[in-house]
Order: C-alpha cells, then structure tokens, then sequence
C-alpha cells in the first residue's frame, strides 16, 4: 500500500514538473498565463518537497529537488538562462565555502577533540557540563557555521556522555538547541544570517551589537529549560563526574596555523571587511600546505548544501520575476510585516513550515519595501534562526545532531525535542522580539 502510495505520488509531481515546464508550448498566444503557471507550478512543488526533505518513491535530497526546480525554471521561460545566473546570490556561496574550510582545517588539527578533552576534564557536576557544552556549541556557532559545529560535536558529545555514564540525551540536545541559539548573532553564525547580511549590507558588527545580546540570553534559557525538564539528570543524584578521557592527538603546527586563521577572519570581520572576500581569501591562503591533501579538506565541505542554495536563489527568482505582481505585494502589506511581533511571528511560523532558508528568501520582496529594513532584516534573522529550535526538523542542525547520534545508538524522538525545543523558541523569540523593539 505505501509503495503504491509512493508510486502515485512520484508519478503526480513528474506529471506536473512536465507540464509546467512544457505549459509555454501546451498554451500557445497565452505565453504569459502558461509562464505564470507553470512558474506557480515549479515553486510550490519545489517547497513541498522541500519542506518533507524527500521525494516520495525517489532517492532525491534538497539539494536534488533544489536543482530540478530551478532547471523547470529555466525550462518553461519563468526565468531566462543569464538571468538564472545573475539570481544566483555569490557573495552568500562564497562566504558559505569559505566557512567550511576554515572549520574543515579546524577539525584536521584536531582543536575540536582538544576542546571536548578540555571540558572532560574539568566538568566534575551534570550541571557544569551542560553549561560547557552549551558554551563552546554557541559560542562556536556564532562566529562559524552551525551545522559544521554540530557535525564535529555531536559525535564527541555522545562520547563524552556514555563515556561518563551519564545519559547523553540532554547533553545532545543542548548541542543542537546551543548552536541554533548561538548562531542567530552574527551574519557567519547560520546560512539565512550569510543570505540576509548579503541582501541586507548590514556591517558585521552592527548586526552582532543587535543579536548577540539575545543570543547570550538565549544561550542562558537554554541551560534553564534543560535542566529544569531533565531534573533527574542534573538535580536528582547528580554525583560527582570522573573521567579521565585519553589525551586529544592534534596537529600542532596545523592547529596554531587554522586558529591564527580563524582569529585573523574574526577581526576581519568586525575591521568592516566585507566577509565572503574575508572568508574565501583565508580559506584558500589556508589551503596552501603540506601537511593535508586538499582533498581531505574537500571532503568536509558540504557541497550538496551549496548546490542547494544556487537551486533556491533561481526558483525564488523565477516566482518573483513572473508572480510578483503589484497586487499581491499589495495584499501581503496587509499582514503589517512593518511590526516586528508580526514579522517574528509570520518568519517563525513560515521557517517551519519550509524551513528556515527558504523562509528567508520568500520574505525578501518584501522585507525590502518595510520602512526600516535594516531592522526588519535582523528580526527575520532572529526568528528564522530561533524558530529552529521549535522542533527536531525545524532546522538543519538538529537533523544533523539526531542522525549522528542514532549512528552511536542514542535515539532522539519527537517528543524529547519538542518539549524543550517548543517553549524555548516561544521565550526566545519573545525576549529578541522585545530587544529589537526598545
């Protein structure tokens, strides 16, 4: 039954991609209603399947769907081939990439093992080891991208946790909550904030002074909400924590050499640089060694989650190009997105109705036409990354957390997450809400 069910499902969305994109010559002295459908088509089936992260029936991933749509795109004339190029945002890609090889030199040296022998051997309470881990995830997640953190941390988590006995549960989701808290202050924290800091100009420090502070009161509620709902972990007969973990093996010149990098890309940042050149430049200047094969370096990048973001950038392109009328422009000012508790909300809700990228590109017609958008923008980077945490799909850090610790054998369900993760969005989303509004 759920094979044929899948079977079907597989069949409608080909029939339909096959028909928008042929909607140009099926309709012909209608070129634009047939455009317009099949732009409409393209960009909800793109979202759908987004949204579920699969295709049912097919192997396909975002990333996958991603490039599919933006190909029909291109296909039924919603969005001509140079113009498909110029919707593709590169200052984000870059600044993406350049990322990823500095955390990518980071984890070959070894500094991420050395941090979590670091915290074993002084967290000696439950408590102290959650405000730790709670630290170094947010603290990480705000200068560097969040899912990188969470793929090098999690693993090391979930083997700091059994290998001191305790319940790795809590630990693990304050690594995912941590790292979406964290990185909602600065534009390099997560991939919305890379998206918005490139349409918005806003400076680094700027948008670091507006979200930090929330993100720092976030980082404390997380440890509250925590430690509150896990009482047995962490107020009922929590001993003593003894765990002499084996010494780190780092590569010490590598190590001196990726955090010299690091810092020098931090203060870059904050100088006023302009941080997609900042990060690409340090990234490359870091590939020039003789101690790691670049295809080792290679290896850590994400590259599916680039290809997707090209995807989106064009099929969100192509919608705007032929569906943004003035009239609906018109009727979407109606929701009064210039209030911040209703922008908060609507990016809330929206981020997890398609997740949190996505999300961000579908309000940027209109976050562009508030009257004051440079804060407009920090408010949609502050819900779109808070609204992660409301449950375990809400974000791709979560995702990553949970899958790597289901390959240790620590399952996180449904409801573990979103009992903590859903008052957690709501008070922090609240609190930065009222931050930005003073």
């Amino acid at each position: 039954m759920r094979s044929a069910a899948s079977l079907i499902a597989v069949a409608v969305l080909l029939i339909v991609a096959a028909l928008a994109a042929a909607a140009p010559w099926l309709m012909p002295g209608h070129d634009d209603t047939a455009v317009r459908f099949a732009a409409a088509a393209i960009f909800v089936a793109s979202y759908t399947a987004l949204a579920i992260g699969k295709v049912p029936g097919l192997s396909i991933d975002r990333a996958g769907v991603a490039l599919v749509g933006a190909c029909l795109m291109v296909a039924c004339g919603a969005m001509p081939l140079p113009d498909a190029y110029k919707a593709v945002d590169f200052d984000t890609i870059t600044l993406l990439l350049g990322m990823m090889i500095v955390v990518a030199n980071l984890r070959l040296s070894g500094f991420f093992a050395m941090t979590n022998a670091w915290v074993a051997r002084h967290a000696h309470r439950p408590l102290v080891l959650l405000l730790a881990i709670v630290a170094v995830s947010g603290l990480f997640s705000a200068f560097l991208v969040n899912d990188a953190i969470c793929l090098v941390l999690a693993p090391l988590v979930v083997e700091l946790a059994v290998g001191m006995r305790r319940n790795p549960l809590p630990y693990l989701l304050a690594v995912a909550m941590a790292s979406n808290v964290g990185s909602a202050a600065t534009i390099t924290g997560n991939p919305q904030n890379m998206m918005i800091g490139s349409f918005s100009h806003i400076p680094y420090a700027a948008f670091a002074a507006s979200l930090a502070p929330v993100a720092a009161a976030g980082l404390v509620l997380t440890v509250v909400m925590l430690a509150a709902l896990h009482r047995t972990e962490f107020c009922r007969g929590a001993g003593r924590l003894d765990l002499h973990p084996p010494r780190a093996r780092t590569h010490t010149a590598l190590l001196l050499r990726a955090l010299a990098a690091t810092a020098a890309l931090v203060v870059l940042f904050f100088a006023g640089q302009p941080p997609a050149k900042a990060a690409i430049i340090i990234g490359a200047l870091l590939l020039l060694t003789r101690r790691v094969r670049s295809t080792r370096v290679y290896a850590e990048i994400d590259w599916s989650l680039l290809l997707m973001f090209a995807g989106l950038f064009i099929i969100v392109g192509g919608a705007e190009r032929v569906l943004l009328t003035p009239a609906i422009v018109q009727d979407v000012s109606g929701l009064h997105l210039a209030s911040l508790p209703v922008l908060s909300v609507v990016t809330a809700v929206l981020s997890n109705l398609v997740s949190n990228v996505p999300a961000v590109l579908m309000l940027r017609p209109f976050v562009a036409t508030l009257p004051d958008p440079a804060t407009a923008w920090k408010a949609v980077a502050m819900a779109s990354t808070l609204a992660g945490n409301f449950t375990i799909l809400g974000s791709v850090a979560n995702l990553i957390v949970v899958e790597q610790a289901a390959r240790r054998g620590v399952t996180i369900g449904f409801w573990d997450y979103f009992r903590v993760g859903a008052p957690l969005t709501a008070l922090t989303i609240v609190l930065g809400t009222l931050w930005l509004m003073r």
